[in-house]
């Protein structure tokens, strides 16, 4: 299990940010690293997997590629996943789940592929184990078997993680459509606030819901591993050593920097809705850094910076539909930002605007990454972007916007143009 091809998917416009977190956590040298569309191969050990799965903010899952091959038909998976050796990976008392994704795919059924591709491996088990094959369970499966083809080829995997990375085992409360903590990671890391290049700039997340940015950023300046508090697919497999495992969640606990008593706070966040506040503090106290973030209730229109002096806002606002909620601070158990009854059109143009001119006039000194899918977002908020990084929120094709805030009045700098692909 030394020579393992890993893949760890990612939303696109991510890889940027992925490929050198994956050396940063495995030491092992750029030439075992491939950039892909979505994600990032990378020819390491089964250690190292345990060991992306315990510290890795922005990948998605952890995969192994057990198979490459070339494809007609169905016939030809089957074959394929045959030859794949199963058995030193799992035991038939594991439950399996096959999923399939395409690109560019033939085949006029996945649904039918996945059946072959399940059927080869029971079918393998059944001749290996004595006639005993794997149980499928499509809802709480043991192992996750994912097959991705395309126009010709057939990629097997083999899933480490379980559920997905993004859920790191501390979210109990949240609100409607939380940000995943991937793509909050994510946004923190395309700021550079964490790079290491200089001391910690205060952060702050004006719309907070239910605290997933500032709670990313406080787990990233405690040294807090992203899956220290879960369970992975791993820990149920063959090549599985539970006294390896547990020596990294060890070193990983001993590696947590707290700060010290009377320290500025140097995290917070705040909405305009109590009940959120509420939500994103339980959060931080199970994530390990309640004492770390100071949250507060308050609207966005409103709200002073929390500090002087300047830092870094990093924000994902509401946006279409979700603009159009309404609600002011303490005014009902909807409200989730500030106030959005000022939001007059259904794109939140006048709220954005508003925004900005608070920003102008009280925020001199930070600077703003503000995730939206609305690329015409400077234009309304009458802001010229500093930088523009694509980044994908689910099936959204969004752009993080950084903007600078000096003092001055708003609408003398005209928004960029959005560059050429």
């Amino acid at each position: 299990m030394n020579q393992l091809q890993l893949f760890l998917p990612c939303a696109a416009g991510v890889e940027d940010y992925l490929a050198p977190e994956i050396l940063q956590i495995t030491g092992l040298p750029p030439g075992c690293i491939t950039k892909q569309r979505g994600g990032v191969a990378v020819r390491t050990s089964f250690a190292h997997a345990m060991l992306l799965n315990l510290y890795s903010r922005l990948a998605q899952r952890v995969l192994v590629l057990l198979s490459y091959t070339e494809y007609r038909n169905e016939q030809d998976l089957y074959r394929a996943a045959c030859e794949v050796p199963w058995e030193r990976w799992f035991t038939p008392r594991q439950s399996i789940k096959v999923e399939v994704t395409a690109q560019h795919s033939p085949l006029t059924s996945l649904n039918f592929a996945a059946l072959k591709v399940k059927d080869a491996v029971c079918d393998r088990f059944r001749e290996k184990a004595n006639g005993v094959r794997p149980d499928v369970d499509t809802q709480w499966p043991d192992v996750r078997i994912f097959a991705h083809l395309t126009t010709d080829a057939c990629s097997l995997y083999i899933d480490t993680s379980g559920e997905p990375l993004f859920k790191r085992g501390w979210r109990e409360d949240k609100g409607d459509a939380p940000l995943k903590e991937t793509l909050a990671a994510a946004m923190i890391a395309a700021s550079g606030w964490a790079s290491g290049e200089e001391d910690l700039l205060p952060l702050y997340d004006p719309c907070c819901g239910s605290g997933t940015v500032a709670i990313e950023a406080a787990q990233i300046a405690c040294n807090i591993a992203a899956g220290s508090l879960r369970r992975f697919a791993f820990e149920k497999y063959v090549p599985f050593q539970p006294q390896a495992w547990a020596a990294l969640k060890q070193e990983a606990a001993a590696n947590v920097v707290k700060p010290e008593p009377g320290q500025t706070t140097l995290i917070y966040g705040s909405d305009v809705s109590h009940r959120m506040v509420d939500f994103a503090q339980r959060n931080a106290e199970r994530a390990g850094v309640g004492d770390v973030i100071e949250f507060r209730g308050g609207d966005a229109l409103q709200r002073m910076p929390p500090i002087e002096g300047g830092g870094v806002m990093v924000m994902n606002p509401p946006y279409g539909e979700r603009i159009g909620i309404g609600g002011v601070a303490g005014e009902g158990e909807q409200a989730r930002f500030g106030a959005r009854e000022l939001a007059h059109t259904e794109d939140g143009g006048e709220f954005f605007s508003q925004l900005a001119s608070h920003w102008k006039k009280h925020y001199a000194g930070w600077s703003a990454w503000v995730l939206t899918p609305d690329l015409k977002l400077p234009g309304k908020m009458r802001l010229k972007e500093s930088r523009r990084v694509p980044m994908w929120n689910g099936p959204l094709e969004c752009r993080l916007f950084r903007f600078d805030m000096v003092a001055g009045r708003v609408g003398k700098d005209k928004p960029a143009q959005e560059p050429r692909a």
